[in-house]
């Protein structure tokens, strides 16, 4: 277990490395190739969790290698409670991404290498442990999606009314050349904003370094730490969808292929809202605390923006999007909590919305397939003719709305009573809000497609997905369902990390932590 971690690392690139040997034109040898690797990195993750020492905690398995001594730059990695869970969540929407585009008969071989490069990278992100390298992981996670977007997207019809009608038709608003441009530009902004806190915080710790235990332990001026710090929240909530740098993410998510949407959601968005609590407030924590009043104010409008926006749109894959953007904000209002259970509930609703969004896309990918229409109104009565995947969209669907049982239930108590016990306890009432009008849509978007009445038998081709996509679509539903039943499963790393690092950002925590009843069985 002395190199594990960079093994997971290694495995989805190593991977991609193999498939650029393959010939092009045997497409079961590479999907199967890619499985593989994807299964590999999938069980390298299982293990790290299942070695994790949850009474030691901190961070462990902790590997070294000098990069640049004169700069201070390690390839340092090492995995705590949060990184592990997040470990895994990569690694099982990874899996199910492949199996999800088993069917994908359009350049396989150089989607799969691009995919496994992009995995590569968010996995780089929650081992890093030298903000250089995380800062070069993040960046090798974003890039992938403009190719992967631009050449195996699909285009969404967007009307051009209004005044602006004619710039709509001039930069091909709804296509999936326009939606790569968009969402690539607009990271990698937020991509400068942090390359200018970093290299702040590099010299103020005296340039010694990058790792992340020199920029924790240095005493950064109170000053710099008020700037820096909105620099890397909207840096990295440009990848998070914080409002209102957000606009861009549901051109990607609608624009995506099933796979690369299943990990936008899944996976990549949790990047930005990793890097605000472990980077942002973590490094500075008295820019964090000057600036968490607008950090929980603008994240329950997030969420309930994302869920207005959401209700009123017809076109299925900009529904799951906004609703992406809505359960974002849920975790920005844990984290701007500072409190054990705000915090708990932060993590935890990463891992719950990244699988519930990514059976959401592998299911709207196999509609879409069928169907040849993301436009609801079109769709009805879908269940007859795919009613395993009717089954699994109500589910995904309940676990968004928070039924009890569901993973998604557990994320959204533990972040509203974080919200009700912090400074601001006004922030639970709107996020409550957000989670009604959640069931208003997902609800009414899984009875208009696959319950109500419909015109089913004029789409010839519905059926339920070959034995991969269904493969994926199990493993994802009982994920959800586990997660639900069986919280403790992440829970306890999760809340490891939590006592450990909340009393490093806010002394007084540490009581509050001591007094808090225990979430855990």
């Amino acid at each position: 277990m002395n190199h594990l971690l960079s093994l997971i690392v290694a495995a989805p690139f190593l991977t991609a490395l193999a498939l650029i040997a393959l010939p092009s034109r045997e497409d079961f040898v590479v999907k199967s190739v890619a499985l593989v690797g994807s299964a590999a990195t999938l069980l390298g993750c299982v293990l790290a969790w299942a070695n994790f020492d949850l009474d030691t905690g901190g961070l462990q398995m902790v590997e070294v290698y000098p990069l640049v001594p004169a700069f201070g730059i390690d390839l340092r990695l090492g995995v705590d409670g949060w990184g592990i869970t997040l470990l895994l969540l990569t690694g099982i929407i990874l899996l199910t991404g492949v199996l999800a585009t088993w069917t994908l008969d359009v350049r396989p071989k150089e989607f799969l290498v691009l995919l496994l490069v992009l995995v590569t990278g968010v996995l780089g992100v929650f081992v890093s442990q030298d903000l250089f390298v995380f800062f070069l992981f993040y960046e090798i996670a974003v890039l992938p999606m403009y190719l992967l977007i631009g050449i195996w997207g699909s285009d969404g019809e967007v009307k051009a009314d209004g005044p602006f009608a004619y710039i709509w038709k001039r930069f091909s608003v709804g296509g999936k050349e326009y939606a790569a441009m968009k969402l690539t530009l607009m990271l990698l902004v937020g991509s400068a904003a942090i390359l200018v806190a970093m290299f702040a915080m590099y010299q103020g710790a005296g340039s010694r370094g990058f790792g992340f235990d020199i920029l924790e332990s240095a005493s950064f001026d109170p000053d710099m730490q008020i700037w820096a710090f909105p620099l890397l929240w909207l840096g990295f909530g440009s990848l998070a969808g914080v409002f209102p740098f957000h606009t861009w993410s549901p051109d990607g998510h609608a624009a995506a292929p099933t796979a690369v949407s299943m990990l936008h959601a899944g996976v990549l968005m949790k990047l930005g809202a990793f890097g605000v609590i472990r980077v942002g407030m973590m490094m500075l924590p008295e820019g964090a605390q000057h600036w968490v009043p607008y950090v929980g104010g603008v994240a329950v409008l997030n969420i309930v923006y994302g869920a207005m926006s959401a209700l009123s749109q017809k076109d299925l894959k900009y529904i799951i999007a906004y609703s992406s953007v809505s359960h974002m904000g849920v975790v920005m209002l844990g984290a701007a909590t500072l409190t054990a259970d705000g915090w708990n509930g932060a993590i935890y609703q990463m891992s719950a919305h990244g699988i519930m969004t990514g059976l959401f896309f592998a299911l709207v990918g196999q509609v879409y397939g069928r169907a040849h229409t993301r436009w609801v109104p079109k769709m009805g009565g879908f269940a007859r003719k795919m009613p395993f995947a009717a089954g699994l969209f109500t589910l995904a669907a309940l676990s968004s709305l928070g039924l009890p049982a569901t993973a998604g239930f557990v994320a959204e108590f533990l972040v509203f009573l974080g919200a009700w016990q912090s400074d601001h306890a006004w922030w639970a009432i709107p996020g409550i809000i957000g989670a009604f009008i959640t069931a208003i849509y997902v609800l009414r978007t899984a009875r208009g497609i696959f319950w109500g009445p419909g015109p089913a038998e004029d789409f010839h081709d519905l059926r339920d997905g070959v034995l991969p996509e269904r493969a994926a679509l199990y493993i994802l539903g009982a994920c959800v369902i586990v997660f639900g039943c069986f919280p403790s499963t992440l829970l306890a790393f999760i809340h490891r990390a939590t006592v450990d690092y909340l009393p490093a950002l806010l002394p007084a925590a540490e009581a509050k932590i001591a007094l808090l009843p225990s979430v855990l069985p």
